[in-house]
């Protein structure tokens, strides 16, 4: 093989087979189950009810019109950085009926922070609907472990756990 020929093929791997090897080792750093889609995708079955969570920027919240009933929720979104509207809809599984008197609470785990948080999640309206919801403060670039505990009178407390990726810049 000429020297010109080398020089070719050896540019060519850099170009391509270099970035492929580059996004790999990347891949195989990532735990292996940060980039799993669990199958109930937003919502879990645990005990006898059916928990949905979504998280939403505290932004969307903040920028509301006066008007908006959701603006006055939980004495407002506070200020700063990355904080995080927390949102869970609790139904019972064989029926589908809405749970509207429970306790509910986030327990946050973080990969990069020691101490998880908790937020008790309030009572609320949402679109005509009950829900609960809190406000906390998600740092960027993080997995999460939410864990949402239902407590109901005179039943024991349900927990659903939920993974979260957080890769705002």
């Amino acid at each position: 093989m000429t020297a010109l020929r080398k020089a070719t093929v050896s540019a060519t791997l850099r170009r391509r087979v270099l970035p492929g090897a580059i996004i790999g080792l990347a891949f195989a750093s990532v735990p292996h189950d940060a980039g799993a889609v669990h199958p109930e995708g937003t919502f879990r079955r645990a005990g006898n009810l059916v928990v949905y969570l979504g998280v939403v920027p505290a932004a969307v919240v903040r920028g509301h019109p006066p008007e908006h009933t959701g603006k006055g929720m939980h004495d407002g979104a506070p200020e700063g950085s990355y904080v995080h509207h927390l949102l869970v809809a609790v139904f019972e599984k064989v029926t589908g009926a809405r749970i509207a008197d429970a306790a509910v609470t986030a327990t946050i785990h973080s990969r990069r922070h020691s101490r998880p948080t908790q937020v008790a999640l309030e009572p609320m309206t949402l679109g005509g609907a009950m829900v609960y919801g809190g406000f906390e403060t998600l740092p960027p670039r993080d997995y999460y472990r939410l864990e949402v505990e239902v407590q109901r009178p005179g039943a024991a407390a349900v927990r659903a756990t939920f993974p979260h990726r957080h890769f705002q810049p």
